[in-house]
């Protein structure tokens, strides 16, 4: 059964919206009802009553945070995708280096980001360090694997046509790899943002050049629940946007093609 676009896309959008909005008014009526604390439970009116009080501070926050988030998924873009592709090309190097690659994602970032704070001067470049160290390592794991997941049949074609290595590359494991990889990108989108929030967690730096991660340490010394409901709301809402732009990459990059994207086009 075919549902034309409009249709497709309320029916996506339409029940996660009315679940979200009944969750926000039970939580608010529960508050309203049992009279809870706003130091224990802030009820969503006064999140957003709060937010909009301080939203030049809390927006300021966001875009450092957004910043750093970033630039350490530009990074892991980058030099993931270079590692895949190296990987592929010389199985002694991805022997020799993989391990080290899984050592790095199962490293609590909370246990290494002190020493990567200390080490290195600048604490903007400290925490886009360990930002990219968690979100690295899903895009040359899934880069990888989708260089190397190529069609025997294709693959047969190419060397019957005595294609070269670079040929070889960019036509057929490029074009195999770009679902696996943007695979990969929805997660490292995540993994960036919650390691640039942990890695200011860490360091804990004050002034006016911090991020949401400080706004939430500041509000609870303060006992501002209400702010620091407001700075995970804006952390909620980066990631969810962050994944939005990521799925719709993947679908101008896909979308023509690829069965993944066009089988939710029917």
């Amino acid at each position: 059964m075919t549902f034309p676009a409009n249709k497709r896309k309320i029916a996506d959008v339409l029940p996660p919206l009315v679940v979200g909005i009944l969750i926000l008014a039970l939580w608010e009526l529960c508050c309203r009802l049992f009279s809870v604390p706003s130091y224990l439970l802030p009820a969503p009116s006064l999140i957003i009553s709060t937010f909009v009080t301080n939203a030049p501070a809390l927006l300021h926050s966001l875009w450092v945070t957004l910043r750093v988030t970033l630039i350490a998924l530009a990074l892991s873009v980058s030099i993931g995708t270079v590692i895949a592709l190296l990987f592929v090309q010389s199985p002694i190097i991805e022997r020799s280096f993989f391990p080290y690659a899984v050592i790095l994602q199962v490293t609590p970032i909370v246990a290494i980001a002190p020493l990567i704070i200390i080490l290195v001067k600048n604490t903007q470049g400290a925490l886009i360090i360990c930002a990219t160290i968690i979100a690295i390592f899903p895009i040359i794991s899934n880069t990888t694997v989708g260089l190397r997941s190529i069609d025997a049949g294709h693959q047969d074609l190419f060397a019957i046509n005595r294609a070269s290595r670079l040929q070889n590359l960019i036509y057929l494991r490029l074009p195999s790899a770009l679902p696996y990889f943007f695979a990969g990108l929805r997660i490292s989108s995540g993994l960036a943002l919650i390691g640039a929030v942990v890695a200011e967690f860490v360091a804990g730096t004050g002034g006016s050049n911090t991020g949401l991660a400080y706004q939430i340490l500041q509000s609870g010394f303060q006992l501002d629940i209400p702010r620091m409901f407001a700075a995970l709301f804006l952390i909620t809402l980066a990631g969810i946007a962050l994944f939005l732009v990521v799925i719709g990459l993947s679908r101008v990059a896909l979308g023509s093609w690829h069965d993944s994207v066009i089988e939710r086009e029917v």
